[in-house]
């Protein structure tokens, strides 16, 4: 039986190919993360992104996300025999007592709220269990790594809003303005859901390490990220090696209880090595083979992100 797995981030929602007629993105052959590529027997928890680029206005934006939640209601009406949507933890948990994967809806990009808190309660109905509050650039709530704003007042007013409504709050592409900002005012635990350590390549989408240690204070989660540049400078010849570098570096700091996957899968470019979800056994095979205990793959793997959302959206 494969190890469970429970991932942060994707981007299959938004592939090229994710709006052909009859088929569905999320079990499509060139989607990097499909359920047929799903090692047999294995519980799978997906995060499943509706990403939404900087240069939409808000309206285009809101467009934008009705297209993708109907493409992803879609993609699990059609998928029932063998996933399931979820919004909870506790969801996460039948789906996989059933033998089925669990699909959850994000959002990467907050610019579909315009300036109305207004929306969060659309996000809340549309079953959204977290946004990642920018992308790269600037939009109504903050600015993205690109930048070096922090939140607006609108993105300061956003933040217990969110957290009333139980959506919880991803700073990953934020700079650090604004990963501060929304420490300043967060009162539940936020997550970076697809973000590795600036100490092992320094690029501002990663952590730094202060920034790391902060997340563990809060108990939040943090998602391991494929994407080469993310994982050694420049991306050449990046790697698992690479990956174990980051996590080596996380457990130094004590990262070892909020420490997840979050692959960035069809929205990045991974090395081959960690191309699509049929990585993940030797992966885990791997990470074995350089020292690390079976108890903390667990964690790594399924058990960090399942505790976080029994405890956060039970």
């Amino acid at each position: 039986m494969g190890r469970p797995v429970f991932d942060l981030h994707c981007d299959t929602l938004s592939t090229p190919w994710a709006g052909e007629t009859g088929r569905i993105p999320l079990n499509h052959p060139q989607s990097a993360f499909s359920l047929g590529k799903i090692p047999p027997q294995t519980r799978w928890a997906q995060c499943c992104a509706a990403f939404l680029p900087d240069e939409l206005s808000p309206t285009q934006a809101m467009e934008r996300f009705q297209l993708l939640r109907r493409r992803f209601e879609q993609s699990v009406r059609e998928l029932r025999g063998c996933a399931l949507p979820c919004v909870s933890g506790s969801d996460i948990r039948r789906a996989w007592g059933q033998g089925k994967a669990a699909l959850l809806l994000t959002v990467e990009n907050g610019s579909l709220l315009g300036r109305e808190l207004e929306n969060v309660e659309l996000l809340s109905q549309a079953g959204v269990v977290l946004l990642t509050l920018t992308w790269n650039g600037e939009n109504p709530i903050g600015s993205g790594h690109a930048t070096d704003k922090g939140l607006t007042l609108f993105g300061k007013a956003l933040i217990p809003e969110l957290e009333r409504r139980g959506i919880v709050v991803d700073v990953s592409h934020l700079n650090d303005r604004g990963f501060w900002d929304v420490m300043d005012l967060a009162h539940r635990p936020p997550v970076a859901s697809h973000s590795n350590a600036r100490a092992c390549c320094p690029h501002p989408r990663n952590l730094s390490d202060d920034q790391i240690r902060e997340l563990i204070a809060r108990e939040g989660l943090i998602g391991l990220n494929f994407h080469a540049p993310f994982l050694r400078e420049g991306g050449t010849c990046a790697g698992m090696e690479d990956l174990y570098r980051h996590i080596a570096h996380f457990l130094e700091l004590g990262a070892g209880d909020i420490l997840a996957l979050g692959s960035d899968w069809d929205g990045s470019a991974p090395p081959p090595s960690l191309s699509s979800c049929r990585c993940v056994e030797p992966l885990a095979d791997y990470l074995l083979s350089r020292g690390l205990t079976k108890e903390w793959l667990e964690k790594l793997l399924w058990k960090n992100a399942q505790a976080f959302f029994l405890k956060n959206r039970p």
